[in-house]
């Protein structure tokens, strides 16, 4: 028996990078997967690479409306998601602090904080319903860390992000439900063409791949219900942006 076989997992920012390795995986191990984000082509790349396990569910998930009528949706016809893995997210290339304009400030914090918490509070009464439920938000190392390379907005927005899965827990394992807070450093999805300098092609291979994200969250989302991995690391092996000066250590006598 595949390890998710008769679970649904519904996933937010399925039509590109994490968030479609994430439903490949998934479905793979037997999941259902419904693939949410704003770009029907996208989502319909990623469900045609998939097959009849995959349902489209388009959504612009910064809209509490929409949001809460896609789950709705996905708890008229699928029972409720036994699985949310809250994956959208964005960035933008002027992300600096005297760069901000109030729209910048609010696209940031409702892509990257808003949805997932939208989502997220949305599915906790059908997983209550459900006797219990796993919650998988892929977020960031800017989350742990303030660095010139992510920027303030998207730093704020994706630290406020680690204490909602905190907060979830808190609150939500009396009812069976966890959530895990995946933060990688530099992965190589299309967010990259973001930068405002972009990241050199010899080393965009030695970042994250998609697929190591993915990994990690099926090995969260086998887990048997009584264990919560509240958090998960990681990092690039080869750290580019402190290579240089870890060579100069390296040559030290």
């Amino acid at each position: 028996m595949k390890k998710l076989e008769g679970k649904t997992a519904w996933i937010t920012g399925a039509g590109t990078g994490i968030g479609r390795a994430v439903a490949q995986s998934f479905a793979a191990e037997g999941a259902r997967v419904i693939l949410t984000g704003r770009r029907r082509e996208k989502l319909d790349e990623t469900a045609a690479l998939i097959g009849e396990a995959a349902y489209v569910l388009p959504c612009d998930l910064t809209d509490a409306a929409a949001v809460t009528a896609a789950a709705a949706r996905v708890q008229a016809e699928f029972g409720g998601p036994d699985i949310l893995v809250n994956n959208a997210g964005t960035n933008l290339p002027r992300r600096y602090l005297h760069q901000l304009t109030p729209e910048a400030i609010r696209t940031l914090i409702d892509g990257n904080l808003t949805a997932p918490f939208q989502t997220s509070v949305a599915v906790l009464p059908l997983m209550r319903a459900k006797g219990g439920g796993l919650i998988i938000q892929i977020a960031s190392m800017a989350g742990k860390n303030v660095s010139f390379l992510s920027g303030p907005g998207y730093t704020a927005a994706k630290t406020g992000y680690v204490a909602l899965s905190q907060a979830i827990n808190q609150e939500n394992g009396i009812h069976g439900i966890r959530s895990c807070c995946i933060c990688p450093g530099e992965v190589a999805t299309d967010i990259l063409k973001n930068r405002p300098e972009p990241v050199p092609a010899e080393d965009v291979e030695r970042l994250l791949q998609p697929e190591d994200i993915a990994a990690m969250a099926l090995f969260v989302a086998t887990m048997p219900a009584r264990a919560n991995i509240t958090e998960m690391l990681v990092q690039p092996t080869y750290m580019r942006l402190t290579a240089a000066q870890a060579r100069k250590v390296a040559a030290l006598s």
